[in-house]
């Protein structure tokens, strides 16, 4: 090594930074230190600097010093395809040559562990995923034993307590770190202490402590000068639309509206087109092309904004981004504060704006249980997995068999595999015989900082302070203080300030309420029900409202009352009696029939042959399916044939499949209602109109649409109200 390390460290910072920003570039302090720290002998490093800061340029001067004294590449682990793209193209902007293998780039693997083999490349970019692959996995070995540093970038993600924790990354980080020889530098813009310190745990392979281990830290004021930030409070979930519509008029530059859900950066995206705004979504269900494409067009300054779930986010670069807008609020500080980081590195003045709903927080309930295990359905998982001795079950498989729902099952898995106790083999899952242990006190300890952390959210969204300071002392800045520019410091909004215009208040409600919702059939029978096989159930479905819709809160708001009623009605009178002969039961608010009606109404062009009659799906309150049902009929000229009939108390809820479509073939039965309601027990020929007031699993409409077609239905159409989430 050098004589003068630092001198050394500096050196080639100088040059890095040179080639990434100009010869007049100069670094700072700390990007010196962290790569002279780095450059020790097997150093554990982790850097925690706001973005903009130039955390990457640390890990390629570290690197370009590494590689001049001939030890061999950067090891990069990237959480995603985004970032490391970015990666990718900086790294070669730095002078070194990088290559990445990925999920997008298998074609390319041969040729680049080749070049690797003939020590042709300075940086390695791989994601967590990659461990799982076969390939790569054996190739992980002789590839730990040459490397000279391990890159860990974004690294709250294989924190626990991390507000992005994901177990594949905690998993492959765990792998690397178990190098004897190779420095490993850890950098996050987004950690507050309790982070840090589990995070410098990690690295010094040291759970236990709380106190980093032998990990040298650095760690910065995450105070962003060129942000404005601001929180519109109290709009309606239609004046959010409303305001954005407006606020893109004045806006500064490009930038990224933020949601919470892949529907609503779909439906926002759609309205905001609609206004004749340039405009692109982006979510974790975009596929990998279109995702580049969306990426490339922002940072050309060819769309005004993308409308994007948190899929793009963690280090995509665009340093000229103007503003950042949230059409709902993330559940931590930490989250907040990683995403609004995006706008604002390389210009004087950047928007960071918050629209905060009273939705929020259903939303934040779901995301704050989704990844913690829940010891009953990891053992319902197991029991599934163990009853196929050895085969092992798809997730659409485990998803049928158990009745835990898509994405609770997957990260369920992650993090079982994370501990040994189920590993995957191309499409199956395998129980491995190890044994789950739940740590009760870790999620349980979990789940309350959670708590906390969406209480500090509340607390920002209602303007409790300065709200840079606020996010500063949320992630444990060392030196919070007023910024003097945000909302609360200057008592400003951005335009549109709190009143929205009425045009874009109207045109958003007619929108939305001209957007229609696809329900899809369900395709197989799960195991151990009467049924077998493929499902010949309703052929297609639609809704008129998804989720929290902004332009039907109000109807589904009674919607929801209703059905409340009804089930009060019945625990009351401790018998299954029908409900509909209730006048004060049952309403439908009429603006909602009427959309239930234009839903039909578009839909229908593209039906191969109109339906026959109209059939109220059968429930144990049936008020507000038959009176759909009554509207619809009388809307269509159609006659109504209420053939189905309940019997027996509610399907069980939130239990494996098996248990609820047995149920659902007992209870959904064929002939005279059991209040006395009779119709005909013959279908006239032809397709059927199957409507319900809500839906959710789609077992009870596949039960019954089954139970149509058995009788004689050509097709059976669906049409709910409600699709709830």
């Amino acid at each position: 090594m050098h004589t003068h390390p630092r001198e050394f460290a500096e050196q080639h910072m100088h040059t890095i930074l040179a080639r990434l920003a100009g010869p007049s570039a100069v670094p700072r302090a700390d990007q010196v230190d962290a790569v002279h720290a780095v450059l020790q002998p097997a150093s554990r490093v982790l850097v925690v600097q706001a973005t903009g800061w130039g955390k990457s340029a640390v890990y390629w001067a570290a690197t370009h010093a590494i590689r001049s004294t001939g030890a061999g590449p950067t090891l990069v682990v990237s959480p995603l395809l985004a970032l490391m793209r970015d990666q990718v193209s900086a790294a070669e902007r730095a002078g070194l040559k990088a290559a990445t293998v990925n999920s997008t780039n298998i074609d390319d693997w041969d040729d680049v562990f080749q070049r690797l083999d003939a020590d042709a490349i300075d940086v390695l970019l791989v994601s967590p995923e990659r461990l799982g692959n076969p390939r790569f996995a054996a190739r992980l070995g002789a590839l730990l034993a040459r490397v000279g540093l391990i890159v860990i970038d974004e690294a709250h993600c294989i924190s626990d307590w991390g507000f992005d924790f994901r177990p594949d990354y905690q998993r492959l980080a765990r792998a690397l770190l178990s190098t004897p020889t190779a420095s490993v530098l850890a950098t996050t813009a987004t950690a507050n202490e309790r982070v840090t310190q589990d995070i410098g745990a990690q690295l010094s392979g040291d759970r236990a402590t709380i106190h980093g281990g032998n990990t040298v830290t650095f760690r910065g004021t995450l105070a962003r000068t060129s942000l404005t930030l601001s929180v519109v409070p109290d709009l309606s979930p239609l004046q959010r639309y409303a305001w954005m519509a407006d606020a893109l008029e004045q806006l500064p530059g490009s930038g990224i509206i933020y949601v919470l859900t892949v529907a609503e950066a779909e439906r926002l995206t759609a309205f905001l087109r609609s206004c004749g705004h340039a405009v692109d979504a982006y979510t974790g269900q975009s596929d990998a092309d279109t995702r580049l494409k969306v990426e490339d067009r922002l940072r050309h300054n060819q769309v005004k904004a993308v409308v994007a779930t948190s899929a793009l986010g963690m280090g995509y670069d665009k340093p000229d981004l103007g503003f950042c807008v949230h059409v709902g609020s993330p559940s931590t500080p930490v989250a907040y504060y990683q995403q609004v980081g995006r706008a604002g590195r390389a210009v004087a003045h950047a928007e960071g704006v918050l629209l905060p709903s009273d939705a929020d927080e259903r939303i934040w309930d779901y995301f704050a249980t989704a990844s913690i295990p829940d010891p009953q359905t990891a053992a319902k998982v197991l029991h599934s997995l163990g009853d196929m001795g050895g085969v092992g079950r798809s997730l659409i498989e485990l998803e049928a068999d158990t009745g835990v729902r898509r994405g609770r099952l997957e990260a369920l898995l992650k993090i079982l595999a994370v501990e040994g106790v189920v590993s995957k083999d191309g499409s199956a899952w395998h129980a491995t015989g190890v044994p789950y242990e739940h740590d009760t006190a870790k999620w349980t300890a979990l789940a309350q900082v959670r708590q906390q952390e969406a209480g500090i959210m509340r607390q920002y969204a209602h303007g409790q302070g300065c709200l840079m300071a606020y996010l500063q002392t949320a992630l444990d800045d060392p030196s919070p203080a007023p910024c003097g520019r945000c909302s609360v410091c200057t008592g400003h909004l951005p335009f549109p300030g709190l009143t929205p215009s009425q045009d874009k208040l109207i045109a958003a409600r007619d929108f939305l309420r001209g957007v229609d919702v696809d329900i899809e059939p369900r395709k197989r029978w799960p195991s151990g029900v009467g049924r077998k096989g493929n499902i010949q159930g309703f052929a297609a479905g639609r809704a008129v409202a998804f989720a929290d819709d902004p332009g039907w809160v109000a109807e589904l708001q009674v919607l929801k009352t209703q059905a409340l009623k009804m089930q009060a009605w019945r625990a009351q009178s401790h018998k299954m009696a029908d409900t509909s002969h209730h006048a004060e039961l049952g309403e439908i608010s009429p603006a909602l029939l009427e959309g239930a009606v234009a839903t039909l109404g578009r839909w229908a062009k593209n039906w191969p042959a109109r339906p026959v009659c109209v059939v109220p799906l059968p429930a144990p309150d049936m008020a507000l399916n038959r009176n759909l049902a009554s509207h619809i009929a009388r809307r269509g000229k159609l006659p109504l044939h209420d053939v189905l009939r309940w019997t027996g108390g509610p399907a069980p809820d939130d239990v494996a499949s098996t248990p609820v479509v047995a149920h659902l073939e007992a209870a959904i039965q064929w002939g005279t209602q059991a209040d006395g309601h009779d119709d005909a027990q013959t279908l006239p020929s032809g397709p059927v109109l199957l409507v319900t007031s809500h839906i959710r699993t789609r077992w009870a409409a596949t039960v019954a649409a089954a139970l149509l077609r058995e009788h004689g239905a050509s097709q059976v159409l669906l049409l709910a109200l409600h699709l709830q989430p």
